[in-house]
């Protein structure tokens, strides 16, 4: 199939696109609650002919192509986010506080329209395709229950996109190695002992121990971790104290760590535990630390980044990929999956307007040009044919 034909088959079903995104914009759900929106994908999915299972609020499709090959599977977000939307649209959400913020609805339908983009093209297939409709991305993470389930049985590469308000339509980014940082979330206990704010020396004062604590995590980074690697702390929450004549006897904090390397982040943890525990012992008191581990380091592979990347840019042209430097560190739970299978996961432009006037994800203004939908399409498509060619990833 060439580039022309790739091209002209996804724009012809842009409306269809459009359709189904603007049906999911409007009736947004939180995650593990995306009954209607699973309903309304099961419905899409019968209507091109595809078996489906569930997973909690997701499903798994699957696509069979004529001549054996490889499992491609391809993954799309469907949860909104706790945002009251601002924009004035026709298709506006009907759910008071809760909007597709992220794009995830066209996540969805772009998955969708590859769907039917290749159960009109069977023939075209050598091997199949599992599509991944994943919940809750945005809360505790949908990638796990569904690869626990065995929704990557069979699967030998995935795909994953994400749309991106500081592109255009019509321009992908993309890097090898680490896209996306690991969260780690810190809990912290600091233990004193209550006395009267006039009589000091009577207690132990649990508030300067956690300002001490504090300082000495924001050097952390910067003392222990390579500045040629990517890692941050961030205290978000400090809550101890009655009254103003009062030693505080507790102080509760918690923070976020974001890392792109394992041995950074254990590094980190054993440092803040030393800190945590340390200090308050030094100063009559005690520290306790708990750590619970979010999502992990999102990190492509370099050999399905290099087909996104060649396939991009003979459909959309010269200039159209544009590689990015720096990993984020914001999180991505498609980083589970890259965990367990090759893979690649890039950025769809989607902007609207002049670029200083776009809303950023996650802002009740966010819009999206629904050009980026066939676009999305065409270029799963051509990396799915790509890798159907080559085989099983080696």
């Amino acid at each position: 199939m060439t580039n022309a034909e790739i091209l002209s088959g996804a724009q012809a079903i842009a409306p269809w696109l459009i359709e189904t995104r603007r049906h999911i914009h409007e009736v947004p759900e939180l995650g593990k609650m995306e009954f209607e929106t699973a309903a309304y994908i099961e419905s899409r999915l019968s209507e091109l002919g595809l078996p489906f299972r569930r997973i909690g609020t997701g499903l798994v499709g699957r696509l069979d192509g004529t001549r054996p090959g490889p499992g491609i599977a391809l993954r799309a977000d469907i949860d909104a986010l706790p945002v009251e939307e601002t924009n004035s649209l026709d298709f506006r959400s009907r759910r008071p506080g809760v909007m597709h913020a992220c794009g995830h609805d066209a996540h969805a339908a772009i998955a969708l329209g590859v769907a039917r983009f290749f159960s009109e093209r069977r023939s075209e297939l050598a091997g199949s395709l599992v599509f991944l409709f994943q919940p809750d991305e945005e809360g505790d993470g949908g990638a796990l229950p569904l690869i626990e389930a065995g929704a990557l049985e069979g699967v030998d590469r995935i795909l994953g996109l994400h749309v991106m308000p500081y592109l255009d339509p019509g321009e992908i980014e993309i890097k090898k190695g680490a896209l996306n940082g690991a969260s780690t979330n810190l809990r912290m206990r600091i233990s004193g002992k209550g006395a009267h704010g006039a009589y000091p020396e009577l207690g132990v004062d649990a508030i300067l121990i956690a300002s001490h604590v504090i300082q000495a995590l924001h050097h952390l980074v910067s003392r222990y971790v390579s500045p040629l690697e990517e890692a941050v702390i961030t205290i978000g929450t400090i809550n101890g104290g009655s009254r103003a004549n009062i030693i505080a006897d507790e102080v509760l904090m918690s923070a976020t760590m974001r890392t792109t390397s394992e041995a950074v982040r254990d590094l980190l943890v054993d440092r803040a535990r030393a800190v945590v525990e340390g200090i308050p012992e030094s100063l009559g008191g005690r520290g306790r630390l708990e750590v619970e581990y979010g999502y992990a380091a999102l990190v492509n592979h370099d050999r399905e980044v290099d087909i996104v990347a060649k396939v991009a840019e003979e459909l959309l042209g010269k200039g159209a990929v544009h590689w990015k430097e720096k990993p984020s560190l914001g999180v991505e739970d498609f980083s589970f999956y890259l965990k367990e299978v090759p893979g690649a996961f890039w950025h769809l432009g989607c902007g609207l307007g002049p670029k200083a006037d776009r809303a950023g994800l996650h802002s009740g203004a966010f819009l999206l040009d629904e050009k980026c939908l066939p676009i999305g399409v065409a270029v799963q498509a051509a990396a799915i044919l790509e890798m159907m060619k080559e085989g099983n990833a080696t």
